[in-house]
């Protein structure tokens, strides 16, 4: 039995580079900024986003 060839492949437009861990940390950081600056749920949330990420982040 023949399989199909794959229909999907990668898009024509470029991809953007991936975040260095110093990057990612300095994100983190104005994640908790908004946080404490933001008393509305969107500063809620920015707070479980860097709480998130943070969990991500090799340590270092």
């Amino acid at each position: 039995m023949e399989s199909e060839l794959p229909t999907a492949g990668y898009p024509d437009d470029p991809r953007l580079p991936l975040l260095t861990a110093a990057e990612a940390r300095e994100a983190v950081g104005y994640l908790l900024l908004l946080e404490s600056l933001d008393l509305s749920p969107r500063g809620e949330a920015a707070g479980q986003l860097a709480a998130d990420l943070a969990r991500r982040l090799p340590e270092g």
